[in-house]
């Protein structure tokens, strides 16, 4: 049983899902829009301030049928977000393959440390110091969104907004325990640097997942 259990996840067949919950996109482009998320569990990158950080461990997660979590995702909304964790730890092909089959357009969270798989539609990426993106994805990304901690993390933002396309959505995000201290400064840096935009966490906010 386990085999077979191995031998799936390895195709991506099933994946270790920690959650799946309707709600509203709470960051970025698509900031309230309505989305259904797909937490997938796993994650090596480990950024000291990850507000998920139960997801880290893939083997507490319960190993679920793509098919089955694809077809209750599609029933509810066309739009899915796939985040973790790092979601591109697995082979999304096969979960893509039925989203799109089902009509969905296709988002996903991404530190960028390992390579895309699957057909995705709109690439947030959110590089981490820890583990920096591959090029690849530093090429494909449509919104670059770093978190903002300390003062070097604008320094680090610039580093890594030179690395992306022309046509890259550039976001600055405060990270939520540091949102007091941190947010006028984004303020103020987007002021002076306009092709940043500000995120912010309104989910936290509206006290929604």
């Amino acid at each position: 049983m386990k085999d077979i259990i191995n031998r799936n996840l390895e195709s991506g067949l099933s994946l270790p899902i920690m959650e799946h919950f309707y709600t509203i996109q709470g960051e970025g482009r698509y900031t309230g829009t309505a989305a259904y998320f797909i937490r997938i569990g796993g994650c090596d990158v480990e950024c000291h301030w990850c507000d998920v950080k139960e997801s880290w461990n893939p083997a507490i997660h319960p190993v679920s049928s793509v098919d089955k979590i694809a077809e209750i995702a599609a029933s509810k909304c066309k739009t899915i977000v796939l985040t973790g964790g790092e979601p591109l730890m697995w082979n999304l092909e096969p979960l893509t393959i039925r989203l799109k089959n089902l009509g969905c357009r296709i988002h996903i969270e991404t530190s960028g440390a390992y390579p895309l798989s699957g057909h995705i539609d709109w690439i947030c990426l959110s590089p981490k110091k820890t583990a920096l993106p591959l090029k690849s994805v530093y090429a494909k990304a449509n919104e670059l969104k770093v978190i903002i901690y300390n003062d070097h993390d604008f320094i680090f933002a610039e580093e890594q907004a030179s690395n992306v396309n022309q046509n890259t959505i550039l976001y600055l995000q405060p990270e939520w325990s540091k949102r007091n201290k941190v947010t006028t400064k984004i303020i103020d840096y987007v002021m002076k640097e306009p092709k940043w935009h500000i995120s912010l966490q309104t989910h936290k906010y509206l006290n929604i997942p």
